[in-house]
């Protein structure tokens, strides 16, 4: 069944690609070979169906863009014309003097029906046909052609100007910025083919013209010199003839006119022209003076009062009905305005929003904490979240997610909340009218206030009036407000929790960005070796471990560089990781100085080693009695730096450097575990501790020793 829809729609594109080719070589062959009269009789009425059907589609277009396709639809319409013309003067001149019938039914109709079978009257009908169409209709919507590609071209560069600045500050994706540009190349694309399309419609007129005029001369010198008629009856059929089948051409053609005319005059709009207009003469203050002026007009002696006054009352009926309108919806403004803001829900129902939460980053507050996420007070903490989020995804290479704030009745009013994936990874209580001293650890004097530890690095802490503010500082304390507090935390947590903000949606992100700069490199990479949810857990991978991806170019090399060698997923971040070692590595220390390094006694290095060889799928190998001595050792080896705030990094074999890494995560989460593989060749190292053997003097290690 799946083969034969598939065969079916391949036929189906093949017959709709076919269709215009074969449409062109039949407006050829109608030009070429002799058709015979019910023929021409199909060819007019599809005519007039193609003319009507443009028409309609033109009158609904909401904007001339949504019929693009109108130069090319005028231009094939145009051609059939023509060979209708050139085929049904061969039929005229040929067969016309057998009869009015000679050329079709359809000539014949509209020669004795539509003009009474004068053909006196049929020329001048045709003539007023003709001025209309070719003096008011196709000259005007050729002006207007003309102007509006001078003025869309000339405006083309001002657009795109737009476009980039709103790209920049952020108002538009690329993708809507790419639609946009196109829309414009699109626009001016149309009116500059609608100003030479309107010269095709003018030809058709002139054409028009001259073929009448040859089909009469033709058929009087046909008719009397080959076919011995008198030069009356030759006339009549002649004539006649010539006259049905100039108007059952420009017929249609005044109705493309009409519709070039209505596609060029078109502003945009929501709504089609008949929508528009509807709206715009929808109103009473229109209609009111009509109705009075035809009363007048009926009133007066000598008018036709049985017509006016009939218009007069349908007018005033019009301008009654649409007062009625307009003070109704006036009305239910004003119900609307008072009404209240939400309808009370229904006890007994139970929406799905109340039980589901797909907001990737979360922030509670309790009803205290409200001052600080108020508009009308500022909102001082919704500033700051903005700035880190900025901040954090040039930091970390992806776009954080918006964070939503929400106030909880449940939780204690000075109380909040912060979830990451609907999992909450952090809550303390921040008091919004107190100062937050923190201390430093050199302090002169102590302040009196409520105790507290910070949120994010637990130091010693008290909460302080604002008139303290200047005692505290004067003692040593570090001050914050309590929205710098909150948003602190909230970009510790962010930073700490990057990986699990990260999933394919960024992955693909990120994939698209670069393969704009380095399509080759990511065709390289997937969806071959590595499909998007590999790509997806690498990245969180680093991300875990701190290694941020706003370098992705290098890693994505990096990425398909392991890849040819290795499958494994563990094995896969580690190969990755000695790759962009460099990467890691800057993120530590400038280029210039040295890297700080803690490292293991060779006997406890041996011993790891071993651990990870016998168990290596085990999520944690390390005997956990040996687990909890290296716990021990290594955070009383760094203490010192930590209290320094001094960046170093754990150094380990590649063997053990996962284990090792996963072993610290909980106790050390800031503590970069490396192996000596991810060091770069050229980069000094200072070996601060040793764990496991005696402490060195501190020395720095030449650049070829670094590994």
């Amino acid at each position: 069944m799946a083969t034969v829809a598939l065969n079916k729609r391949v036929w189906m594109d093949a017959t709709k690609g076919a269709i215009l080719p074969i449409a062109a070589l039949t407006l050829v062959a109608l030009m070429v070979v002799p058709m015979p009269a019910f023929m021409l009789d199909i060819g007019f009425i599809t005519n007039i169906v193609i003319s009507l059907a443009v028409l309609m589609v033109a009158l609904n277009a909401a904007k001339p863009l949504d019929f693009s396709a109108f130069p090319t639809v005028l231009l094939f319409a145009t051609l059939l014309r023509l060979a209708l013309n050139v085929a049904s003067t061969r039929v005229v001149l040929v067969h016309g003097h057998e009869g009015d019938a000679a050329a079709g039914h359809v000539i014949e109709a509209f020669g004795s029906f539509l003009i009474g079978g004068n053909y006196a009257v049929g020329i001048f009908v045709f003539a007023i046909i003709m001025i209309i169409n070719l003096v008011v209709i196709t000259k005007g919507a050729g002006r207007v052609s003309e102007v509006s590609a001078r003025f869309t071209l000339d405006a083309m560069p001002g657009k795109q100007m737009a476009i980039d600045a709103d790209l920049n500050a952020g108002l538009l994706t690329p993708d809507q910025a790419k639609l946009r540009r196109q829309e414009v190349a699109t626009e001016a694309d149309f009116y500059g083919s609608m100003d030479g399309s309107s010269k095709f419609v003018k030809g058709d007129a002139v054409a028009g013209v001259l073929v009448l005029v040859v089909n009469i001369l033709g058929g009087l010198i046909l008719g009397v010199v080959s076919h011995k008629m008198a030069i009356g009856d030759a006339a009549k059929n002649y004539v006649q003839l010539a006259i049905g089948d100039a108007l059952v051409a420009q017929i249609p053609a005044l109705l493309l006119s009409i519709a070039a005319a209505s596609i060029v005059t078109r502003v945009n709009s929501p709504l089609d022209l008949g929508g528009q207009i509807t709206q715009q003469f929808g109103s009473a203050k229109a209609w009111t003076p009509v109705a009075g002026i035809l009363t007048i007009l009926g009133v007066l002696p000598g008018m036709p009062h049985v017509i006016f006054l009939p218009a007069a009352a349908l007018a005033g009926f019009a301008a009654w009905k649409l007062r009625n309108a307009d003070q109704l919806k006036k009305a239910e403004a004003e119900v609307a305005a008072k009404a209240p803001a939400a309808t009370p829900a229904n006890p007994a129902s139970i929406g799905w929003n109340e039980v589901s939460n797909d907001a990737p980053l979360g922030l509670e507050v309790g009803y205290g904490l409200v001052s600080l996420v108020d508009e009308r007070k500022g909102a001082p903490l919704m500033a700051r979240i903005t700035g880190i989020r900025r901040q954090l995804s040039k930091e970390l290479g992806f776009v954080i997610p918006l964070v939503r704030v929400r106030d909880d009745m449940n939780l204690a009013p000075n109380a909040y909340r912060i979830t990451v994936g609907g999992v909450v990874v952090g809550e303390d209580e921040c008091h919004p009218n107190d100062l937050l001293a923190l201390d430093s650890g050199d302090l002169a004097a102590t302040v009196q206030g409520r105790p507290a530890k910070d949120p994010t690095f637990g130091l010693d802490a008290v909460w302080i009036s604002p008139d303290k503010r200047g005692e505290a500082v004067i003692a040593g304390y570090t001050v914050v407000d309590p929205s710098t507090v909150l948003a602190t935390h909230l970009n510790h947590l962010i930073m700490t929790h990057a990986a699990d903000l990260f999933g394919m949606d960024e992955a693909q992100k990120l994939l698209d960005e670069l393969k704009e700069k380095a399509p080759q490199l990511v065709a390289g990479i997937t969806p071959a070796p590595l499909s998007l949810s590999q790509i997806a857990n690498l990245c969180r991978s680093l991300l875990l471990e701190g290694v941020p991806l706003k370098d992705f170019r290098r890693i994505a090399e990096a990425m398909a560089d392991a890849a040819r060698d290795e499958s494994d997923p563990v094995q896969l971040v580690e190969q990755v990781r000695r790759r962009i070692g460099a990467l890691i590595v800057q993120t530590m220390v400038p280029v210039r100085m040295p890297l700080p390094v803690v490292t293991l006694d060779a006997g406890l290095e041996s011993l790891l080693t071993q651990a990870v060889r016998s168990g290596p799928n085990s999520a944690h190998p390390i005997e956990p009695a040996l687990a909890g001595r290296i716990v021990q050792a290594v955070t009383e080896a760094v203490a010192p730096m930590v209290g320094e705030a001094r960046r170093f990094a754990i150094v380990t074999s590649p063997i053990a450097r996962r284990a090792l890494a996963r072993l610290l995560k909980p106790h050390l989460s800031d503590a970069p575990v490396l192996s000596f593989l991810e060091i770069p060749d050229g980069k000094p190292v200072e070996v601060v501790a040793v764990v496991g053997g005696q402490a060195p003097q501190v020395t720095h290690r030449e650049p070829e020793m670094a590994r």
